[in-house]
């Protein structure tokens, strides 16, 4: 059974602007440096526990990679870890790029 949901660009930023969605941006440093959702914090092997315990399991959670095909596996991990809100961004960063600009940092 998937621990996860999918979530399209457009409502994962209405989710966000709720105020309290975390963004989990799961690819590499410099394609996060070139470009990332606002306030996304970049995960990988290195600070995954220190995200996870700074994450409410309760807190939604949306994992972007590229265009959503490896954050689904990511979602489903952070699913069995005990969130109970985790979503995978259909498109990924490249969707919500093209979708919403203005909603883009760069490191």
């Amino acid at each position: 059974m998937s621990a996860f949901k999918h979530i399209t660009a457009g409502d994962a930023k209405a989710l966000f602007e709720q105020g309290n969605a975390a963004i989990a941006d799961i690819r590499d440093a410099m394609s996060y440096s070139a470009g990332h959702i606002r306030a996304a914090k970049r995960v990988d092997n290195q600070n995954l526990t220190e995200f996870m315990a700074a994450t409410a399991k309760d807190q939604p959670l949306i994992v972007c990679c590229y265009h959503g095909n490896s954050s689904q596996g990511a979602a489903q991990f952070f699913g069995e870890q005990g969130y109970t809100h985790v979503y995978s961004l259909d498109g990924g960063y490249e969707m919500w790029k093209l979708a919403f600009p203005e909603w883009c940092e760069h490191s």
